[in-house]
């Protein structure tokens, strides 16, 4: 695999070196600058580029090999009139992406939210800290908090009583920081949601069900993937994280059949995913070295990240890359194969861009007051990356020795002892 790092541009506390010394090949990152639905210019891409690639004859080459993320604009998700100036733009964006020869876009469909955690800083039993959803926390800041109507018809009678509980129970500095991190927004941005208006933004979305959202989706993709195919842009959604809807907001792209759905509603080679086994794996319905096994052709980017599931199974942690309930060398097998697969049938990219996702904070992040983002520090996915080579590595060559051993000679009937 193309191992990559995400790199949020020139206000990331991460450097470019790091990338580099950490062995990255490619870089992951976007025009987090620019407001959403605006094109991309041919101009600002190769500042970027430049950027990325100032040191390159100096030092290991990098390059930027994926946009994450290129975004949709909420008025596309909603299927508004005026998504059809949001698309066009979108396709000037890919037009221009291609002109500067980066072809990989990860996008996602996820109404408001693009992600969901309760705990930027859980405590893990090594003493490093993780991101953490906590189903329970989530319900005391939608219904204490935020007050959303009707949501008690979202959680269980229990789970509404402890709910209230635990609010009266939390000082007002707890409340302001479950709220901080609910609202936090993309992690590695600077971005987050105001509490005073986030209840309007979850009502334009009253009348849009699962069925609306994944119509909407369709349409965004029949309308961008002409302009893909003829610039050979690969496009690769992220899953819903968490892979399940919140807030009375519906999720469409959360498991094995959501993806079908979504290959089917416009087949073609450049509507791929970014596979992710965190926001796939939380779920225990998604078999995710049968997905790769299944719909590997359609798999343009990989994170890799393992997810822990807890007593109650809508709670989770991050875990280890190599621990948790995602069995990553069943994934890292089958994500190689298909590598070599492709190499063998010369369909599609045979070095897939795969990224370490969301590392712990631990050593001098818990001690010399250095900013990371949650779930983007450097020595976490630097362990991460680590551990993924040496499991891909390990993987390979059992492979290599596999293909090169000779088949043991067939003994003729006659030579087997028969027992009676």
């Amino acid at each position: 695999m193309l191992h990559t790092m995400r790199w949020f541009g020139p206000q990331d506390p991460t450097s470019l070196f790091t990338l580099r010394q950490a062995g990255c090949d490619g870089v992951v990152t976007a025009l987090h600058q620019l407001p959403v639905g605006t094109v991309w210019p041919v101009a600002a891409i190769q500042e970027r580029q430049q950027l990325i690639e100032a040191d390159n004859q100096r030092y290991t080459p990098l390059h930027w090999a994926v946009v994450e993320s290129l975004p949709v604009h909420e008025d596309i998700k909603k299927g508004l009139p005026t998504r059809t100036q949001y698309i066009n733009n979108y396709k000037e964006s890919l037009r221009n992406l291609a002109a500067c020869g980066i072809k990989t876009v990860c996008y996602n469909f996820m109404p408001v939210l693009d992600w969901s955690r309760t705990n930027l800083s859980y405590e893990m039993p090594d003493g490093s800290r993780a991101l953490r959803f906590v189903w329970q926390d989530f319900a005391v800041f939608d219904l204490c908090i935020l007050r959303r109507p009707q949501a008690e018809a979202d959680y269980e009678p229990a789970v509404v009583k402890a709910a209230h509980e635990q609010f009266d129970a939390m000082s007002a500095t707890e409340r302001a920081e479950l709220t901080n991190t609910v609202l936090l927004g993309l992690p590695g941005s600077e971005e987050a949601f105001e509490l005073s208006n986030f209840q309007n933004l979850l009502d334009e979305y009253a009348a849009i069900d699962a069925a609306a959202l994944r119509e909407n989706l369709y349409y965004f993709l029949r309308e961008i993937g002409p302009v893909a195919e003829e610039m050979g842009v690969n496009l690769c959604i992220h899953p819903d994280d968490p892979p399940y809807p919140l807030l009375g907001l519906p999720r469409v792209v959360s498991t094995e059949a959501d993806l079908n759905g979504l290959f089917q509603a416009y087949n073609s080679p450049v509507n791929g995913l970014t596979f992710c086994t965190g926001s796939l794996g939380v779920r225990p319905d998604n078999d995710l070295a049968g997905i790769v096994q299944r719909l590997g052709h359609r798999i343009h980017f990989v994170h890799l990240r393992a997810t822990k599931r807890e007593e109650n199974p809508r709670n989770f942690h991050e875990a280890d890359h190599l621990t948790g309930d995602v069995d990553m060398y069943a994934v890292v097998r089958a994500l190689v194969v298909e590598e070599l697969r492709r190499s063998t049938t010369g369909e599609g990219n045979p070095a897939i861009p795969m990224r370490p996702d969301h590392g712990h904070q631990m050593l001098d992040d818990l001690t010399s007051g250095k900013r990371t983002y949650p779930g983007y520090s450097a020595i976490g996915r630097l362990r991460g990356l680590a551990e993924l080579r040496g499991l891909e590595l390990g993987i390979r060559r059992t492979l290599q020795t596999e293909k090169k051993r000779p088949a043991e000679p067939v003994r003729a009937e006659s030579s087997v002892p028969r027992f009676v």
